[in-house]
């Protein structure tokens, strides 16, 4: 399976239709009562392709005058397994629609937290393909 092809089809406004924008804030609000509330708002990005697994990251990154290190972010794979906003699961069955049958996702994993800087985690999404 060659990058080039997974490149094309994971661009910044197919990534925005995966996991839109507001997600972060409806997150938020289900988690606080208030969007607001939240400290980092949360994107999904293509990183690329290594044998059979698409590899993905949610980069969480920090809103202005919110601390992002004070938030848990290490305890999130867990969360984000399993909470319904995020909706892991059907965003590997919406990334499965995409691949139009050609090749199949027939698994997923969230990595841990990695903090790329003060104000940027990301949460590894690695996606498990078969043909």
């Amino acid at each position: 399976m060659e990058d080039k092809n997974f490149g094309r089809l994971f661009t910044p406004e197919i990534l925005k239709q995966l996991f839109p924008e507001d997600r972060s804030d409806r997150f938020f609000d289900a988690l606080y009562g208030d969007a607001e509330e939240g400290a980092y708002d949360i994107c999904l990005e293509y990183s690329g392709i290594r044998k059979n697994r698409l590899e993905f990251v949610l980069r969480l990154t920090q809103r202005p005058g919110k601390c992002i290190s004070c938030s848990l972010t290490y305890g999130l794979p867990e969360v984000f397994s399993r909470h319904p906003i995020i909706n892991i699961k059907g965003l590997v069955q919406n990334i499965d629609a995409l691949l139009d049958g050609k090749i199949r996702c027939v698994d997923w994993r969230l990595g841990s937290t990695r903090e790329i800087s003060n104000s940027v985690h990301a949460i590894p999404l690695e996606i498990i393909l078969e043909s």
